[in-house]
């Protein structure tokens, strides 16, 4: 009893304000902000490292489609692929913020289904063609974008709770919340265990590169970013309740089987990123 004086009741509108019939999410701030954010922390670290500024005016432009293009891919692909691949119209959900509704019509919902293992993926090709635009040293790009990243997982995460998805499991930690538009019981928040582990990572980050600046170019920031952002994932998969049924039949689920390969990926490059420098 004791415990459910301490539970916190949770639900919030997810519009954060509205601008006449334009309503503003919370969930999109939530995106904006944390790209706002490593727009400036990745500027301030390319004018320390004297790289023209002419070089980094093109990288949101990548960073932002890779992301958004790979998270929804991502989610489509690998969560609901039977309901997404049934059909020429949902074909066209997984690209366009629209939805077939019973009527026939077609309905703006914005982008309901976003894969942080997809959008990394996509960030990761839009890097590449990035590098083979400016021909930057690709362990240089890779490196500082990885030093901000972590802050934008963070509001990423953060945009997540306000949405009340990617829920808990029960739990009756003191500390749990009663997320109401699902139910009365009290879950583990695990997306503030991902958003407060994701912000812990950027100081860590930022702390190595104040000390260690010389690293920047050799893989070892990146490497840092994959390792430690999905082996935290990987174990507060064990608080959270599936997001499909299919992965009720899986050892682990989707995204832990996913999270494995970046983080042996993060590992590799952390010991051994001196291998791609032919990449400059």
């Amino acid at each position: 009893m004791s415990n459910v004086l301490l539970y916190i009741t949770w639900n919030p509108s997810e519009v954060a304000f509205s601008l006449g019939s334009f309503a503003i999410r919370w969930y999109s701030l939530c995106w904006l902000i944390g790209l706002l954010l490593a727009y400036l922390i990745v500027r301030k670290l390319y004018r320390e490292q004297k790289i023209k500024d002419e070089l980094f005016d093109p990288l949101f432009i990548y960073c932002f489609l890779g992301i958004l293009i790979g998270s929804r891919l991502g989610h489509c692909l690998f969560y609901e692929p039977d309901y997404f691949l049934s059909s020429m119209n949902h074909v066209i959900e997984m690209f366009l913020p629209i939805r077939k509704v019973a009527d026939g019509s077609w309905k703006f919902t914005g982008y309901e289904g976003l894969a942080s293992h997809g959008g990394t993926l996509g960030l990761m090709i839009a890097l590449f063609l990035y590098f083979r635009k400016t021909h930057l040293n690709l362990w240089q790009v890779l490196d500082n974008i990885a030093i901000a990243t972590p802050i934008t997982a963070c509001f990423i995460r953060l945009g997540n709770l306000m949405n009340s998805e990617i829920i808990g499991k029960v739990t009756d930690v003191p500390w749990a919340f009663i997320f109401q538009k699902v139910g009365e019981e009290p879950r583990h928040p695990g997306q503030l265990y991902e958003a407060i582990a994701y912000f812990l990572f950027f100081f860590v980050g930022w702390f190595i590169y104040r000390r260690r600046p010389e690293k920047v170019g050799t893989g070892f920031f990146f490497g840092l970013c994959l390792a430690l952002i999905f082996t935290a994932r990987f174990f507060i998969e064990f608080t959270k309740i599936n997001q499909v049924d299919f992965e009720a039949s899986l050892p682990l689920d989707m995204g832990q089987l996913l999270s494995i390969p970046f983080v042996i990926l993060g590992i590799a490059c952390m010991v051994g990123g001196k291998w791609m420098k032919k990449f400059k």
